[in-house]
């Protein structure tokens, strides 16, 4: 046997003892950035997939950087556009097919349609239960 051997998804065996495993190397946190009018589509369809989800209006500049608009006669620079960002915590065979499906629906071509992050997640704690690890997302 390895120094570390896997006894379950959750357990290692180090030495000669297991410990318990965080689920880091099983979840994944995505945080999307998309156009506010694209959010009830992407609602919808991860309301199909099944993650629970956070949900932020936010502002923020990238290669689009801002618009210029006219009113009242008078020129306007927005240079923090209003977006959603969207945060969920999955398992990582589930990342994707949700990235996948986040893409199909948000974009549209232009500049300004968003980006996507994903970062391990070292643990998830449910503040009810005390529930850790993959069975509290």
């Amino acid at each position: 046997m390895s120094r570390a051997e896997s006894v379950s998804p959750h357990h290692v065996r180090v030495g000669g003892e297991f410990k318990k495993q965080r689920g880091g190397e099983c979840m994944k946190r995505i945080t999307a950035v998309i156009r506010r009018e694209k959010l009830d589509a992407v609602k919808h369809a991860m309301r199909e997939l099944g993650p629970g989800m956070t949900v932020t209006d936010v502002k923020g500049q990238g290669r689009q950087k801002g618009i210029t608009e006219v009113y009242r006669g008078s020129e306007y620079c927005l240079d923090l556009l209003p977006k959603t960002q969207i945060d969920m915590v999955v398992q990582t065979e589930d990342v994707e097919r949700i990235v996948s499906t986040i893409l199909e629906i948000a974009k549209t071509g232009n500049i300004g349609d968003g980006k996507i992050f994903i970062a391990p997640v070292d643990d998830v704690i449910r503040i009810r239960t005390g529930d850790r690890g993959p069975g509290a997302v």
